[in-house]
């Protein structure tokens, strides 16, 4: 497809996030079905909700756009979910995984907020103040999603992987000062 105009482009970055939401209501239960703090989990499944609607809100704005609602493979929102994925797979405690999948998702939010801020402003400017509007109230829900899992991180995810690498230093003195699956000194001691 060729560009010549902001509206061209407006409707292909609406394709790719269209796109890329829909990649989400995917990767969201798998995400909430992985996190072991309630909070987080119920954070997923709240976020998941919003996501559908936020599918709902671009389907409208294809529709007032006369264009039928179909999506451009996002490589972006792909390359986040494998991210996210691989975290899922690794070997860690429920404290540090609860932690990785905040960090997972808040890589998703920040690609969300700034994507949403360009096409509120191509509506804007190409006068579509209807579209505008929704893309704002996307945008405020993006953001705010990413200000609740900093909260939780801060509050109690983090702290708590933290915890357990405390716990974890404090099983290793009690070993001699070695740890067994590294067989190297433990923090502070030579």
């Amino acid at each position: 497809m060729t560009m010549d105009t902001l509206q061209e482009l407006y409707l292909e970055q609406l394709q790719d996030i269209y796109d890329a939401e829909k990649q989400l209501t995917k990767a969201l239960p798998k995400m909430a079905k992985t996190a072991t703090n309630d909070e987080l989990k119920a954070a997923f499944e709240q976020h998941l909700e919003q996501t559908e609607e936020h599918v709902s809100r671009l389907e409208r704005i294809f529709e007032e756009l006369g264009e039928k609602p179909k999506g451009k493979k996002c490589k972006a929102m792909q390359g986040l979910i494998e991210e996210g994925k691989e975290m899922m797979e690794e070997d860690a405690s429920e404290e540090v995984m609860d932690a990785g999948l905040i960090g997972a998702a808040q890589k998703v939010e920040h690609y969300e907020i700034a994507t949403y801020g360009t096409l509120r402003t191509y509506a804007e400017m190409l006068g579509f103040d209807d579209q505008a509007d929704l893309l704002q109230e996307t945008l405020d829900e993006e953001k705010d999603t990413d200000e609740n899992l900093t909260e939780l991180a801060v509050s109690c995810v983090n702290l708590e992987a933290e915890e357990g690498e405390d716990e974890e230093d404090e099983g290793e003195e009690e070993e001699g000062g070695k740890s067994e699956e590294k067989g190297q000194p433990v923090k502070g001691r030579k």
